[in-house]
């Protein structure tokens, strides 16, 4: 339980907080988020990636508001009643409206009975978490039918242009590439946010919300993991390679640090969803920089760091996103309403040396999905090959972002 007059200081300081922040890069994903429907509208993302920010502008289309964020330490005693009392304070201070903003509400146990009642009421709640899997699971039980997913990533290339107020180049490219698009680091350019925002995902999104006892086992995975990224793994060389009790405990972390959004997996397309779960996987970063400012094993590989970029330009538009393996390889076929709708492969720069394999893998999956088109992603070549009926493009990661 917490005082009213406590949650009255806070949502006055937290109001005053918000409404003053610096003008902002806007996101692209401002304008798809629907604003005339009595939902809740769910904003999920890795820390620090600026969920907090995009409320902000999403504020300024809206004619009223109330604004409560509860990662605020003095709400440790927050509970599921002091809502009501939340709620009392917001129309004393700010009048009635229909539109609330709630950052973090995943650290509030039972925080969708609330909403949810509030929805039946005609309100609409746009609400802000840091973990997939628990948000995910809170609204199938209580919101059904009432809420919207949304999902916020780093800044996109034109993102970052747009932060930096610069043309589209190369020179602005290679910059994108190194440093990725976590708003903070790039405002800042210190190394050690990335480091400590690494560690704050560990340690407070998952060691201390599933109460892991051997921490440096975590750590240890997670470094590992995103040193590796555009690598197959499979749960059984991880429990060996780690000394792992259980192959449990690979299966329980990866999917922890993919609730956060701290990186993602891949499957071996296969139209045996059984063959599909068992086959090796590949692993993906959340953001370039975080892995180039956690890694040391990458500095050298871009290859495997343009792959890496490519991945998350996928998946901010599709869910379904496989690596394809027979004879040969390509890296990714993307499925769209259960049909696949493109082949990519990915090479820093095509040679005499790989062309044949980089072509050969991805008309190999071309064949099998009977796609006419593939495209191959390089750092900054162009052409266009004929092979047979078939076309392959060849871009520029950069111009093709």
């Amino acid at each position: 339980m917490i005082l009213k007059e406590t949650l009255r200081r806070i949502v006055t300081e937290q109001r005053q907080q918000i409404v003053l922040r610096q003008k902002s890069t806007k996101r692209e994903i401002l304008d798809e988020i629907p604003l005339d429907l009595p939902y809740a509208v769910i904003i999920s993302g890795v820390r620090r990636v600026g969920k907090s920010t995009l409320l902000q502008q999403l504020f300024t289309k809206l004619p009223d508001f109330y604004y409560f964020n509860f990662e605020d330490p003095r709400l440790i005693d927050f509970e599921l009643g002091d809502f009501d009392k939340l709620n009392q304070v917001m129309i004393e201070e700010y009048g009635q409206s229909r539109f609330y903003m709630l950052d973090e509400i995943q650290n509030i146990k039972g925080w969708e009975v609330f909403v949810r009642s509030m929805l039946d009421k005609g309100k609409q709640f746009f609400i802000t978490g840091s973990n997939a899997s628990l948000l995910s699971r809170e609204l199938g039980t209580r919101l059904t039918g009432r809420h919207i997913n949304i999902e916020l990533f780093p800044f996109s290339f034109p993102e970052s242009l747009n932060f930096f107020h610069k043309d589209r180049s190369l020179k602005a490219f290679e910059e994108y590439f190194q440093k990725g698009g976590l708003p903070q680091y790039l405002r800042y350019n210190r190394i050690e946010i990335l480091q400590d925002l690494l560690l704050d995902v560990l340690y407070r999104d998952i060691v201390s919300r599933h109460n892991i006892r051997d921490s440096k086992s975590l750590q240890e995975l997670a470094l590992y993991l995103l040193g590796n990224v555009s690598n197959e793994y499979s749960y059984n060389n991880l429990k060996k390679l780690f000394n792992f009790g259980s192959v449990n405990t690979p299966i329980s972390y990866i999917s922890y640090m993919e609730d956060s959004y701290l990186l993602f997996t891949v499957q071996k397309f296969d139209y045996s969803l059984k063959k599909q779960t068992v086959n090796e996987k590949k692993v993906y970063g959340i953001d370039n920089g975080l892995i180039f400012c956690n890694s040391t094993s990458l500095s050298s590989d871009r290859g495997r760091m343009l792959e890496n970029m490519v991945f998350l330009n996928l998946r901010r538009k599709y869910n379904d996103i496989y690596y394809f393996k027979e004879k040969k390889e390509c890296d990714f076929i993307v499925m769209e309403k259960k049909k696949i709708i493109m082949a990519i492969q990915v090479c820093y720069e095509i040679t005499d040396d790989n062309k044949s394999r980089e072509i050969e893998g991805l008309m190999e999956a071309m064949t099998f999905f009977n796609l006419d088109r593939g495209l191959i992603l390089t750092y900054d070549q162009e052409d266009v090959i004929h092979v047979g009926q078939k076309y392959i493009d060849i871009k520029p990661v950069w111009r093709w972002l």
